[in-house]
């Protein structure tokens, strides 16, 4: 996945390199434009990390952190000029999660980024999964072949969420009944293969068979 990252810094010049530094990197970048707007451009932006100058106009960074931190969690980097220890004590008492001072160093920058990216979201589940050309959209449900998309139910994504995670694999159908209902003590085990059925069907519209194979006595493997 690209990770987005918002900057909240008024300098022009050093907006233009931060954001070139970022793209050249991977990262999808917002700027911050309306500095009496911050937290309203922040919510459509929907960063998943934050690099924040202390001296901003209409209000400064420490007050951008204190009312980002009653609603979000979102990693932030202070990046700013001011290089006093209370500046730094300021930002971690504030919910700041790395301090940097200007003129900052790049190959640190992007390793503090990258660690904070990492510790943040190491169990985010995937905006999509891939294999043998069939795309599984996670957060639509959808499965896409070829241009084409099927809608999914949310059992028929669990399903699909487990053979993609484990591809290549022959999965037990208890333990995909497992995963499905979260073990619940009993359950119907024609239920996982009415969905399987299901799903087979709609990625044959799409005009894909032999997807999901069924491997006799043991179970399903992609």
């Amino acid at each position: 996945m690209t990770y987005r990252i918002l900057i909240i810094e008024d300098d022009t010049a050093i907006q233009e390199g931060l954001k070139n530094l970022l793209m050249a990197n991977g990262y999808e970048v917002g700027v911050i434009h309306d500095f009496g707007n911050v937290l309203q451009e922040l919510a459509a932006f929907a960063p998943h990390l934050v690099l924040l100058d202390i001296n901003l106009p209409r209000e400064d960074g420490f007050s951008v952190c204190t009312r980002l931190r009653a609603c979000s969690q979102v990693p932030v980097i202070f990046v700013t000029s001011r290089n006093t220890d209370m500046d730094e004590l300021n930002s971690i008492m504030l919910g700041g999660d790395a301090f940097i001072t200007k003129p900052y160093n790049t190959a640190i920058l992007l390793a503090k980024t990258a660690s904070l990216l990492k510790r943040a979201y190491a169990d985010r589940q995937p905006e999509s999964m891939e294999h043998r050309g069939v795309v599984l959209h996670l957060e639509s449900s959808q499965a896409e072949y070829q241009g084409k998309r099927a809608e999914l139910t949310k059992n028929e994504l669990k399903i699909m969420y487990y053979l993609f995670k484990n591809a290549g694999k022959i999965c037990p159908r208890a333990d995909i009944v497992d995963f499905l209902w979260d073990n619940q003590l009993y359950v119907d085990d024609n239920a996982l293969s009415v969905n399987v059925t299901r799903i087979r069907e709609k990625l044959a519209e799409l005009g894909l068979t032999d997807f999901i194979r069924t491997k006799h006595r043991q179970g399903y493997l992609i």
